[in-house]
């Protein structure tokens, strides 16, 4: 960021802000660190001053001051820690300064939306060259009346009070800024004006509102709130540093942390491919609309279009979540939408996926009622682990995609094997007419030769996740490590590596786990636990070491591998010594949605845990 020069008239030091933006509220903050003033004014009316410091004293507790006007209309003023305005305030208030409302009280205000450039663009040339640059390019429009008289009420009281301190500080929108510092240089007189005003309440926003009627994304606001005492400290010591607050880092922070929870409630993963498309998405969207960063509506967009629905909806739960919520306020609660405050509004559904219960014109007999804890944690202290085994529907899933990974690798090795031919004397396996189009110049038929197959596929491996520790802390996503046998004679021996069981239940006996890899090897009833068969130790990961057991296990010749990667050439010599070879088929071209519904699985404490297992999976 550039140097800030300041905004200056004689002792005032002007900071013209958006109300309600992160960014002017960290340049108010920065700019009383840097002025030290001995007062600080605001853009409030005086008429307003008693009920706005209480509700300036209860930040970050948010507070809405409401007043009827003469014509019946209500008018609503949110108190936000991100407004510049209200910054100044508090830190008028927070250092016992001097502080004076300065603004005209009028009736009938005209809602005027004029477009403003970004306030991120603060980031890279500075607050000054922001408000100088608009003040250029706003010279020539024309005020309002309401304006006008607004703006010299503001200049006479400034002029009033220049002389009475050495150093003033004064933050009001930026749009009233240019005619206040020009009525500066001649003797202003006082307008006539409203010097009290009855009816005046001050009430706390419902958590509901919050949610939606809040300037800045509620997460953003957070996290302004926990850090702007470490701001005002770092701005005293060092005033040119860089802000430590970004709002695209912010931005980086909720989804990653809504991508956690995500994984906690819907146990599914974010993957490192799907935030990069996020964030090119979001950022897109922004771009179009004319915004160097996305807002709220177009971040909850991005992850929905990049992800799910329901990851969507982490993003908003947890963006739209303002820590600081009183059960008993100790005022009265007012509820305010959108349209209240003339905000552009814009909607988004969520189409999540819940089970639900459906009304039938015959009647079904119901499922009786789950069983619920009777204290959290309930259930996590009954699981002994000790006599576990697998869902069976979940099972047939899994043989039935086995199955068919079989005939998939099978269909490529009869493509591999075919060889195509010029027509000479026979027609042969028929005529190959993609071949005869492509070398239709040479006015040649080609027929094709389907050679008959060696072996089939045994075994089949599948990795979701190579799980390679983390060089730092050498914690692994998946540690659990099983064998397990197949029941009968249509299951496959199985071994995998997954999450640990035990630790997510979804009812009594009933763990869910997530899959990072496993190996399925038919017949059954003949694989020893593969983890500590030493016979598998110089295997590097644990993909390398179901590779290696579908290998050693396989009784065919071919042994199919689902990958993001493919497994390197000292696996190839290894199956080649066994006289076998590894089809590797690439994760990509398997269907994202099966994948992640086989993904995850249930555990089960028992065989008894099978008669009600259905009611809570």
């Amino acid at each position: 960021m550039k140097q800030d020069n300041g905004i200056f008239y004689d002792n005032i030091c002007f900071v013209p802000v958006i109300h309600g933006r992160l960014e002017f509220a960290m340049a108010v903050i920065r700019w009383f660190a840097k002025w030290q003033p001995d007062a600080v004014v605001v853009e409030y009316p005086k008429t307003l001053q008693d009920v706005m410091l209480r509700g300036l004293n209860r930040l970050p507790l948010l507070s809405v001051v409401l007043y009827q006007e003469k014509d019946g209309t209500h008018v609503y003023l949110p108190l936000e820690p991100t407004d510049g305005v209200v910054e100044a305030a508090r830190l008028a208030l927070a250092h016992d300064l001097p502080l004076h409302f300065v603004d005209r009280d009028l009736e009938g205000m005209p809602q005027i939306y004029e477009p403003l450039p970004d306030p991120y663009a603060i980031h890279r040339i500075g607050h000054t060259a922001y408000c100088q640059t608009y003040a250029d390019q706003s010279s020539d429009q024309e005020s309002s009346r309401e304006d006008l008289l607004r703006e010299a009420n503001m200049a006479y009281h400034l002029q009033q009070l220049s002389k009475n301190y050495k150093r003033l500080l004064f933050v009001c929108g930026i749009s009233h800024y240019p005619s206040i510092q020009a009525r500066l240089s001649s003797t202003q007189a006082q307008p006539i004006g409203r010097q009290h005003r009855d009816g005046v309440m001050l009430a706390h926003l419902h958590e509901r509102s919050s949610k939606e009627i809040m300037s800045e994304i509620p997460y953003l606001a957070a996290a302004y709130e926990k850090q702007r005492h470490e701001l005002l400290t770092l701005w005293q010591d060092q005033p040119e540093a860089v802000a430590p607050l970004d709002r695209l880092q912010l931005h980086e922070n909720l989804i990653q942390e809504a991508g956690r929870q995500h994984l906690r409630n819907s146990q599914d993963e974010v993957t490192p491919q799907q935030y990069a498309v996020l964030r090119r998405f979001a950022r897109n969207y922004a771009l179009i609309q004319g915004f160097l960063a996305p807002d709220f509506y177009q971040l909850v967009v991005a992850a929905r279009g990049a992800v799910d629905d329901n990851y969507s909806y982490e993003v908003w739960d947890l963006g739209s979540r303002y820590p600081w919520q009183e059960e008993n306020p100790g005022l009265p609660a007012i509820e305010l939408r959108g349209e209240d405050l003339f905000l552009n509004q814009r909607k988004i559904r969520f189409h999540r996926r819940f089970r639900t219960t459906r009304r039938r014109l015959v009647p079904v007999p119901g499922k009786k009622g789950r069983l619920q804890e009777s204290r959290p944690g309930e259930w996590q202290r009954q699981w002994e682990g000790h006599m576990i085994c697998s869902h069976p529907p979940e099972d047939l899933v899994i043989e039935g995609w086995g199955h068919y990974i079989k005939k998939k690798a099978g269909q490529i090795l009869a493509a591999e094997n075919t060889r195509t031919v010029p027509f000479t004397s026979s027609l042969m396996d028929g005529i190959d007419l993609r071949e005869t189009i492509r070398n239709w110049h040479e006015g040649k038929l080609y027929v094709k030769e389907n050679r008959p197959l060696q072996g089939k596929v045994g075994s089949v491996v599948l990795i979701f996740d190579e799980d390679l520790a983390d060089d730092e802390n050498k914690r692994e996503r998946f540690p659990w490590r099983v064998t397990w046998l197949g029941e009968h004679e249509q299951e496959s021996d199985m071994a995998f590596y997954s999450t640990p069981s035990g630790q997510h239940l979804v009812g009594p006996g009933i763990s869910r786990c997530q899959y990072g890899g496993f190996m399925l090897t038919y017949p059954p009833m003949r694989v020893y636990d593969i983890w500590q068969d030493p016979y598998f130790e110089v295997a590097r990961t644990k993909p390398e070491r179901l590779l290696l057991a579908a290998i050693d296990y396989c009784e065919e010749s071919q042994i199919a591998y689902i990958a993001a990667k493919p497994p390197r050439s000292w696996c190839h010599s290894v199956a080649s010594r066994y006289r076998k070879k590894i089809i590797y088929l690439p994760l990509g071209i398997f269907s994202p949605v099966f994948l992640k519904k086989i993904r995850t699985f249930h555990v089960l404490d028992g065989h008894h845990v099978r008669k009600y297992a259905n009611e809570y999976i």
